[in-house]
């Protein structure tokens, strides 16, 4: 009786290698001819306009209304304004709040807002931003 002869991964599984079979090699083929149909779908991607942050939004409003607003107004105004709008979130004008302190401590005197008084942002002029 001839016995067949094992290659070193079969030997491990127990099972034949499918590497060189015509299927293996149509899927590499496929597989090869994937990454041109990302490009496309990136080139889609990038066609549409980059929404604006909620905090680039803020600024824009700040400076052109040049007086120190509440989180929450800012909201308002940038829904108004047609800036930005939540996209779904309970609690905006907190987490608005946050990125402007965040802004303020990790920048400090280069941040794009001030802390005016309690709760209220003013833009920082000095520097710019807009």
């Amino acid at each position: 009786m001839a016995t067949k002869k094992k290659t070193a991964s079969s030997k491990k599984t127990g099972k034949k290698s499918t590497a060189n079979t015509p299927t293996a090699k149509a899927q590499r083929a496929t597989k090869a001819s994937a990454p041109g149909a990302k490009k496309t779908e990136k080139a889609k991607r990038q066609q549409k306009p980059k929404r604006v942050s909620a905090l680039d939004a803020a600024v824009q409003v700040l400076a052109k209304t040049g007086t120190p607003m509440r989180a929450t107004d800012l909201i308002a105004a940038m829904a108004e304004q047609g800036l930005w709008k939540s996209p779904g979130g309970k609690t905006p004008h907190a987490t608005l709040y946050a990125a402007m302190l965040r802004e303020i401590a990790a920048k400090g005197k280069d941040a794009r807002f001030t802390k005016v008084d309690r709760g209220q942002f003013a833009f920082n002029s000095q520097a710019g931003g807009v």
